[in-house]
């Protein structure tokens, strides 16, 4: 199977001076494009301190210019060896506009307060089951996981408030690197990546020696 990839230029005088302005001017085009069912589903890959590596679809919920925020519970898989490894890449899989963006950077927990407040944003259905399901652990059968949550949905009707797990809250993946992809005819694509510039900035940095950026273009 092979497709050709038609589309726009993307060149160097196009991009914003910030990533993460680049970013958001890219996720605000293809949210109101409609041709993303979820277009904030982004692949979430870490690894143990071994390297040994694991993937997996996780739906970003917020991001400004500190980095990108994602809810997970922390005894996870990807919460344990985030733990252990913070090393992490996250990848939004834009195909219907033949576009991608690669984070690589580090993570951390946010505070409480903040994993609280996104909580009691979260349907009530979804906040039980943050404390019905032991993420990432064998269980025996679904019909055990639907008893956990019915048990807690009579304990906590809707309209009761039910408090954010303690194993359970956000990341913040602080970017290292962001790379934009636009794909071209003849496998002839763009990709400008941003590199967090760790002394002097220089190209897009600031120059002041607090995490400026350079924009780097790779060969497709």
């Amino acid at each position: 199977m092979r497709e050709q990839y038609r589309s726009e230029s993307f060149a160097e005088d196009s991009l914003a001076a910030d990533p993460m302005q680049q970013f958001a001017r890219w996720f605000r085009q293809v949210a109101a494009g409609g041709m993303l069912h979820e277009p904030n589903a982004m692949v979430v890959s870490t690894a143990t301190p071994e390297g040994v590596p694991s993937s997996r679809t996780v739906l970003l919920k917020m991001y400004d210019e500190r980095g990108f925020v994602f809810f997970t519970n922390y005894e996870s898989r990807k919460g344990r060896e985030l733990a252990a490894n913070p090393q992490v890449s996250l990848l939004f899989p834009w195909h219907p506009l033949a576009r991608q963006v690669i984070v690589t950077g580090t993570a951390a927990r946010v505070g409480r307060e903040e994993t609280a407040a996104y909580f009691r944003t979260r349907p009530h259905g979804s906040q039980l089951g943050a404390w019905a399901s032991a993420q990432s652990t064998v269980i025996g059968s679904r019909a055990e996981l639907v008893r956990r949550y019915e048990e807690l949905a009579a304990r906590y009707p809707e309209g009761e408030q039910i408090p954010a797990p303690p194993h359970w809250g956000g990341f913040r993946v602080v970017p290292g690197t962001i790379e934009f992809w636009q794909g071209h005819e003849n496998r002839l694509h763009d990709r400008l990546r941003y590199v967090r510039e760790t002394g002097i900035g220089t190209g897009t940095g600031s120059g002041d020696g607090h995490g400026g950026w350079r924009v780097e273009r790779l060969c497709p």
